[in-house]
């Protein structure tokens, strides 16, 4: 057996070797790009540049500056509460309209395409749409007033407690539909038979969904949270479009605080630290759904 093992190698080695020639270029190209660029920013956080890049290194200085700042700690404290509570609301929502879908019922093709149509537009569209949506000149509040209600007042993009909570509605608005259809792809998985032994046995349809079909759903469901969380890292263009930070600095974010300190502010070396502080967010959630997902198997 083991000299069948040691001659199958080589065999296994030039399987589909026009493939494996063909994916060269890029590995190459994510190898010297993204690992050289990762590797490239973390040096330069801890040196002293500004409009051009140079070794002259001054220690955890940057990263003393960044997480002094106001601004800083202010685009954290709103990552955190967008990010938990986009979490929450898109695996909820996304899963019931999912669960809806699934009922088999009329003109489910439009609804689906209803549903996912937001996440065919950027950020910048969308963003720009809700600003108007919000806008209390123009929008619900102006359309309630109109109403009756004279004194019904929801303009969040202009109330510096609550603007998050308005970039989180559009981001819901947009990312909602993603979420149901992996959902759907999902639950279309789910073998009949076990519905079908579920309504003899007479168990709920609540407790069928909760303790049969979410667990035979894990894998739809991290490989979801983790397109979700990604996103949420990265969320730049919907906070430019609807705010541009404000009221204040009320709604920064981090890949914003990035941007304006490397591309305005002329100091790379701040803008490299908190770019690696962001790396270190991504890894955060990327290390353990990759143990999730191969270790176990390897495991098993």
């Amino acid at each position: 057996m083991t000299g069948q093992t040691i001659a199958r190698r080589p065999n296994q080695l030039f399987r589909n070797l026009n493939a494996k020639i063909a994916s060269i270029p890029m590995i190459l190209t994510a190898v010297v790009i993204f690992l050289g660029g990762t590797l490239w920013t973390v040096v330069y956080s801890f040196t002293n540049s500004k409009l051009l890049p140079r070794l002259s290194f001054v220690g955890l200085d940057q990263y003393e500056r960044l997480w002094a700042a106001t601004r800083w700690t202010v685009s954290i404290t709103n990552l955190a509460i967008y990010g938990v509570l986009t979490l929450i609301f898109s695996l909820v929502i996304g899963f019931l309209l999912a669960a809806l879908m699934d009922q088999k019922i009329r003109f489910e093709n439009t609804f689906r395409t209803i549903f996912l149509y937001p996440f065919a537009l950027s950020f910048i569209v969308t963003g720009l749409v809700w600003q108007w949506i919000l806008n209390p000149e123009f929008g619900i509040q102006s359309v309630v007033r109109a109403l009756g209600w004279t004194s019904f007042t929801f303009d969040p993009l202009y109330n510096a407690d609550i603007v998050i909570y308005g970039i989180l509605i559009a981001g819901l608005w947009q990312g909602t539909g993603l979420v149901m259809c992996l959902m759907l792809a999902g639950l279309r998985g789910i073998d009949g038979e076990i519905w079908k032994a579920a309504r003899v046995d007479g168990i709920p349809t609540w407790k069928t969904y909760l303790f049969i079909v979410i667990p035979m759903m894990r894998a739809v469901f991290v490989t979801t949270l983790v397109i979700i969380a990604s996103g949420i890292v990265r969320v730049y263009d919907l906070v430019v479009a609807q705010t541009s930070g404000g009221p204040g600095i009320a709604s920064e974010v981090p890949a914003k605080y990035v941007y304006d300190y490397m591309f305005q502010a002329q100091n790379l070396g701040q803008g490299f630290a908190a770019s690696t502080m962001m790396l270190v967010t991504v890894a955060i959630i990327i290390v353990p759904w990759a143990y999730l997902e191969f270790g176990g198997k390897k495991r098993g």
